[in-house]
């Protein structure tokens, strides 16, 4: 439940702590107040779209933060996914533990948030959030008339698993819509594989193979050169080694004329050297030259096989406007393509791949059926009964399902709230049938009902309900019912112990007497204006305090008589609180303030 709620430069509040306790909460105060403003700190502390405009006139930023204590069952429910986002998890344990949201939006409109001191993303708050509040708003009876909204309430009291019904059907479309694109593309697809399948075939005769193209013009080139090898060879070997008059017979006469006489003059001697390696290189290039005459044959049959292969390459090359050495890739590229062009046009594996898909979806959406079914005549009974203590004496609601004949990313079903004002009268579309205030009342039981369900469904684990002005349109002894059934909502649930751990947290907005006499707590909003400033404050009221708050409620101007009868009505209130098994007020646990305003 939340424990502590702190504002700082926050729309029209300066500074403001205030401590809250289990039970039900009611906030007060005249028009224009501000009565919402902790509601809507609280939102924007778990991560509501916030921008500059919360920010209070002349500050710098506003900072928000709230604590929630936390059950031990939410806490180990919790604990695995603040370790995985990295969040401190210190305070969390076995019995529970405290977890604390932060938000602060500066006068840019630039936000940052954290959790348990870590920073966290808004996304990480709105998550959190739904984990730790509940929030009805006072015109949540539009949602009513919206199939979307109306499918999401039914499917949260049901427990469908609309994740996987969700992404089933995206498969199922996704394998559709590839089955159906091969279908119109058949002919498209096939004429295509045809012009691969013969592109292919050209250069498979052919066979090129990589780095093929460099090794058949080198060895075209010295095949087609092959005479002019042998001749340039011969010429160079009679040179160097084999004409009567060569470089290595000179080269071997001017040795032995300088080696005679290099002994007397040491000068010589480097010419000496040089001569001997030159002759030395001399007849290794006779050598090479041997070699190359001894090994190089005029082969013109290899030439002209050469010459054919070349000219394939070519030819095949500029039909496809590509360089010669690219044809060993483009074969691989086209040989790609058409084993998938042979997966697209396999209608078969399409199909299956389609029915598989649909299966899978079906199997969700029936799981999901299943489940409607056994919660739509539940939630139809509830807020029958509720209807009952509303001002609709008679009338009867009903959950309708009704099987369509086309599936639907939701389901085999669609979803309809349907409503018979009076006994008698058959049950139609709520939209169609409903006044506005009948739409508020029946607004206000569905959110009774499905408080009631997932307190019933959770237990401890239950988050903090918060009704914004939900009782908007209600009046005379419907008030009254409504102020019971905020102050049950906010007892302690069947067969738990006493105290804080057994005991749901409500806070509602009203500006119904009969309601904020109903509640355990009573806060009062008020504005002043303060150095020129409007503030707004927020503060407890009890005893004869509240009961001038609750004569005000009544009438506006405060009389002996209204005075009178706020005290029995509060005293009323009182005496049905202790009827209740484990009553709140039996705990002394109330909300606690501490204000400190500057100008």
């Amino acid at each position: 439940m939340l424990r502590r709620l702190s504002l700082r430069d926050f729309v029209i509040v300066c500074e403001l702590d205030i401590e809250l306790g289990a039970g039900f909460t009611a906030l007060t105060g005249e028009t224009g107040a501000g009565k919402s403003i902790l509601i809507d700190a609280l939102q924007l502390t778990l991560g509501s779209r916030g921008d500059a405009g919360v920010v209070r006139e002349g500050a710098a930023r506003a900072d928000l933060s709230a604590e929630f204590e936390v059950s031990a069952a939410l806490a180990t429910q919790l604990r695995p996914w603040l370790e995985e986002a990295g969040f401190d998890t210190a305070e969390l344990d076995d019995r529970g533990g405290r977890l604390l949201l932060r938000r602060v939006v500066d006068a840019q409109g630039k936000s940052r948030a954290w959790v348990n001191g870590g920073t966290a993303t808004l996304t990480q708050l709105r998550e959190l959030g739904e984990q730790l509040v509940d929030i009805h708003g006072q015109h949540a009876w539009q949602s009513l008339t919206r199939a979307d909204s109306v499918r999401a309430l039914v499917d949260a009291q049901a427990a469908v698993d609309t994740a996987t019904l969700q992404s089933t059907w995206a498969a199922r479309r996704e394998a559709r819509r590839r089955l159906d694109e091969a279908r119109a593309k058949q002919a498209d697809l096939e004429r295509e594989r045809e012009r691969l399948q013969w592109q292919i075939g050209e250069l498979a005769k052919l066979a090129p193979q990589p780095d093929e193209w460099e090794a058949l013009n080198a060895e075209h080139t010295r095949l087609s050169h092959g005479q002019s090898i042998l001749d340039a060879a011969r010429v160079a070997l009679d040179m160097v080694s084999e004409a009567e008059l060569n470089a290595e017979g000179l080269t071997s006469r001017a040795i032995d004329a300088l080696d005679e006489v290099a002994g007397v003059e040491p000068r010589l001697v480097n010419a000496l050297e040089v001569l001997r390696e030159a002759q030395a290189q001399l007849q290794d290039a006779a050598h090479s030259l041997n070699g190359v005459l001894g090994h190089t044959e005029l082969d013109p049959d290899r030439l002209g096989e050469l010459d054919a292969r070349l000219s394939a390459w070519m030819g095949l090359a500029r039909r496809y406007r590509r360089q010669a050495h690219e044809l060993p890739e483009l074969l691989q590229a086209w040989q790609v393509e058409l084993a998938e062009l042979d997966a697209a046009t396999d209608l078969a594996a399409l199909e299956r791949d389609a029915t598989q898909a649909h299966a899978a979806w079906l199997k969700a959406a029936q799981a999901a059926s299943k489940l409607r079914k056994q919660t739509a005549p539940k939630l139809s009974e509830a807020v029958t009964a509720a209807m009952q203590t509303l001002g609709m004496a008679g009338g009867r609601f009903e959950v309708a399902l009704t099987p369509q004949e086309e599936p639907q990313p939701w389901g085999l079903e669609a979803i309809d709230f349907l409503v018979a004002g009076h006994a008698g009268s058959t049950p139609r579309p709520l939209g169609k049938v409903a006044s506005g205030g009948e739409l508020s009342r029946l607004a206000l039981a569905i959110a009774v009902t499905a408080s009631q369900h997932a307190a019933a469904q959770r237990g401890a684990q239950v988050a903090t309900l918060i009704f914004d002005e939900i009782d908007s349109g209600v009046g005379g002894a419907v008030a009254d019912t409504v102020g019971r059934l905020m102050q049950g909502l906010g007892a302690a649930q069947e067969g738990e112990q006493e105290g804080e751990q057994g005991r749901r947290q409500v806070l509602a907005v009203t500006h119904l007497a009969q309601v904020a006499a109903c509640a355990h707590h009573h806060l009062l909003v008020s504005k002043s204006l303060q150095g020129g400033q409007t503030t707004s404050d927020i503060r407890s009221v009890d005893d004869e305090a509240r009961v001038q708050e609750v004569a005000r409620m009544l009438g506006g101007a405060v009389s002996d008589t209204s005075l009178a009868h706020a005290r029995a009505m509060l005293d009323a209130a009182r005496t049905q609180a202790h009827t209740q098994a484990d009553t709140p007020a039996s705990t002394g646990h109330g909300p606690k303030r501490r204000n400190k305003e500057t100008a």
